[in-house]
């Protein structure tokens, strides 16, 4: 029997969230499980990522093999340096909260110039467009003769 460490994928249709299991490679993927060793939440911001590293280790040893997702993060856990002999990876850094915009934006105006919510440039009026046309063709008409 083949053995595979594979996610076993949970949650509503946009907002997935994983178990990391062992399973029986035949069987399907939400399908009955060996032991969860792990959980995984991609939309989380940072994602979480739990791995019982004790169990992984185990499973590891006697011969599972995990699937391409589940060989990322348990690279990024360390557990698979930590099966091969390497040298652990550093340490998961945690993002730095981003900057408002709006804050950012509102110290960046000058203080006089207050913001109209209106176009920087006048539209033309359509009797302005009329009298332009008319003052474009008396010109061309006057250089041509």
């Amino acid at each position: 029997m083949a053995v595979k460490i594979k996610l076993k994928r949970l949650g509503k249709i946009r907002s997935p969230h994983y178990r990391i299991i062992v399973a029986d490679s035949r069987t399907r993927r939400d399908g009955r499980a060996i032991e969860e060793i792990g959980l995984y939440h991609p939309v989380q911001n940072p994602s979480r990522i739990e791995v019982n590293s004790e169990r992984a280790q185990y499973w590891l040893s006697v011969g599972a093999q995990p699937t391409e997702p589940v060989l990322a993060i348990l690279k990024l856990t360390g557990d698979w340096q930590a099966h091969k002999g390497l040298p652990a990876p550093a340490p998961l850094l945690q993002p730095e909260p981003k900057a408002d915009k709006r804050a950012l934006f509102e110290s960046l105006s000058v203080d006089g110039d207050e913001a109209k919510g209106e176009a920087i440039t006048q539209k033309a009026k359509k009797s302005d467009k009329k009298a332009d046309e008319a003052s474009d063709a008396a010109s061309t008409e006057s250089t041509e003769a």
